[in-house]
């Protein structure tokens, strides 16, 4: 009997160590990340030896980042993409100069070769994207200020890339290489096809691909994108996670952005997983066993500069103390691409093969250290909370309400006046204590998370109400809600009309948070410019009345851009037409010598969201 291929062997080592340790740590409340970095470094050639060669299993698991950089561009339209252009550079710029600047000068302070010291610099400037962005999504801190701060600063670290190499290759000794644009030009001519290749040839061939209705088709062709576009992105020098970021982008606004998700969402996890395990593996034991001073003193040396340097920029940049904290925690580490630099170094014999071992132990031991910063924020932002405040959730109420915003206050106010008794969570402390000064009984706590809704008592409860202002955390927490509690019901909280389709998708009755205020504002306008009150009330009431019937059929063609463009053009002219028959200001004075009741306010009960259609 022959023995089993060496890389199926070595993929059930990787599944049986991610199976047994993430577990464990996830339960001792140290993350996902963390147990995969452990899991990595046990099964290393430096531990038991079970996997010997962590550089190729690397080079393979990067496509995990990759994948990661393409989600998150999917989530991102070009609009707001757009917006973040500030803080990727102006904040980017800064943390890399600064980065960069502080440790060249202290390696210089150690006597350190000029050029050996500029590469260090450039190299501990670097954050891992993998890891920072993945504890972020982890936590669901993502889309916070000082997540999304985070995530602008690791793409102009991607940026970053060519002028790293060139620099790099500008200092080797005995090198007077000049830079040219021979380097630029092709990557500047690479993003400006994705760019064009995305706007023009994409989404005939996904329409093609998704008239086959082969599932497994679009998979192949949505796996086909991404690897094609890392493809070109490496061959002009650039980053893959940069390339894939902007192709998701680009189809960011498609009809197939949720089906290219649900495709591509499984290999993201499982090679991120591997990714991270991969990291754990070059940890080198004997190193750190027979140095730990310098190894773990730079490291912690590195992260503390890091970290009070991000600090520092997150509010001098307007953020508050929390998101500025969470955003030196979540980059206060050195990434991956510093043992690219590092090995570049040594290669153009800039320095020593030891100087790279210790320097590539060291970036280890800061990855490893900030799942622990996290653990650790975590605990002091929960400390934060007045003492003896931050108790366990034990109630078992009838209403469970997730955020506590202006949105959830008014609803809570409201029931809390019929005698119907609410559990409260939010996630943001500095709103439970404002919260819990008016006397309000709120926990803390995210909704996305099964423990903290198993405490929160969902079990026993007979409504869940989504009030959390995330647009992501919320349809999250919906999915969730839908697949564990189906028959729960749940009343959301809706920003648009995109998450308005999202939870009628799920059957949940949702609210657009904003409708009635501008309705009422539309009224008042009305009459300010001379209409008659009843006229004014009557025209809102046509209008809401049409509203929701359009927005039960653009749910039905939602998917078809073309359908929906079409849909949306002759709903315009219809309302045109609707609001400006005569028959509207007749009505009005006739209800108005009636004496019956009139004004937005006095809509039927229900109103919003009620019956079967998402509003």
């Amino acid at each position: 009997m022959s023995a089993a291929p060496a890389y199926l062997v070595q993929s059930g080592v990787f599944l049986a160590a991610a199976v047994v340790a993430v577990p464990l740590f996830k339960r001792l409340g140290f993350g996902a990340v963390l147990g995969y970095l452990i899991a990595g470094i046990v099964i290393g050639p430096s531990a038991l030896g079970l996997v010997r060669d962590p550089d190729r299993v690397l080079d393979f698991a990067e496509f995990g980042v990759v994948l990661l950089l393409f989600l998150i561009g999917l989530e991102l339209e070009p609009a707001r993409a757009w917006a973040l252009r500030r803080p990727i550079f102006g904040l980017g710029g800064l943390q890399v100069a600064g980065s960069t600047a502080l440790a060249f000068g202290g390696a210089l302070a150690f006597g350190v070769d000029w050029r050996e010291a500029l590469i260090i610099g450039m190299g501990l400037a670097m954050s891992s994207t993998a890891l920072g962005l993945a504890s972020l999504e982890e936590r669901g801190l993502r889309d916070t200020p000082g997540g999304e701060a985070s995530f602008a600063v690791l793409l102009f670290q991607d940026l970053a890339v060519i002028p790293v190499f060139l620099i790099a290759a500008l200092v080797a000794p005995g090198h007077h290489a000049r830079i040219s644009a021979g380097a630029v030009l092709p990557a500047l001519g690479a993003i400006v096809a994705i760019v064009v290749i995305g706007r023009t040839l994409l989404r005939p061939v996904m329409r093609a691909v998704a008239r086959t209705g082969l599932r497994e088709l679009f998979v192949a062709l949505a796996l086909l994108i991404v690897i094609g576009v890392s493809i070109a992105m490496q061959a002009v020098g650039l980053s893959m996670a940069l390339g894939t970021f902007l192709a998701g982008v680009l189809l960011a606004d498609s009809e197939y952005r949720h089906e290219l998700q649900l495709d591509i969402e499984p290999f993201k996890g499982l090679l991120l997983g591997l990714f991270f395990i991969a990291v754990g593996m070059t940890v080198d034991l004997r190193l750190v066993a027979n140095q730990p001073g310098l190894v773990f003193g730079l490291a912690a040396l590195v992260v503390a500069i890091k970290f009070g340097l991000l600090y520092g920029l997150a509010r001098g940049a307007g953020q508050v103390p929390r998101d500025a904290g969470l955003f030196a925690v979540a980059l206060s580490q050195v990434g991956e691409f510093a043992f690219v630099i590092y090995g570049i170094g040594e290669s153009q014999k800039n320095f020593s093969a030891r100087s790279t071992d210790i320097l590539n132990a060291v970036v280890a031991v800061t990855m490893l250290a900030t799942p622990l910063l996290f653990v650790a924020t975590d605990r002091f932002l929960r400390r934060r909370l007045a003492p003896g405040k931050n108790e366990p959730i034990d109630e078992r109420k009838p209403v469970i309400v997730a955020g506590f915003g202006r949105f959830g206050q008014i609803l809570v106010r409201v029931l809390n006046a019929r005698g119907v008794e609410t559990t409260v969570i939010d996630r943001d402390p500095d709103q439970i204590e404002v919260m819990r000064e008016f006397g309000w009984r709120c926990y803390y706590g995210d909704a996305t998370r099964l423990d903290v809704l198993r405490q929160a008592g969902i079990d026993e409860a007979r409504l869940f109400v989504l009030a959390i202002d995330d647009p992501v955390a919320a349809i999250k927490v919906a999915r969730l809600l839908r697949e564990r509690w189906p028959a729960l019901p749940i009343v959301a909280r809706a920003r648009s009309r995109t998450e308005a389709y999202a939870f009628r998708e799920l059957g949940i009755v949702s609210v657009r948070e904003t409708f009635h205020s501008s309705l009422e504002a539309a009224a008042e306008s009305l009459m300010h410019l001379g209409m008659a009150r009843q006229a004014a009330h009557q025209v809102v009431r046509e209008f809401e009345r049409y509203d929701r019937k359009m927005l039960e059929r653009s749910f039905a063609v939602r998917d078809d851009r073309k359908a929906l463009l079409g849909l949306v053009e002759q709903g315009r002219l219809d309302l045109e037409e609707l609001l400006s028959n005569e028959k509207l200001q007749r009505e009005a004075e006739l209800r108005e010598a009636d004496g019956r009741p009139h004004g937005v306010a006095d809509l039927k009960p229900g109103g919003e969201g009620g019956g079967k259609a998402a509003a």
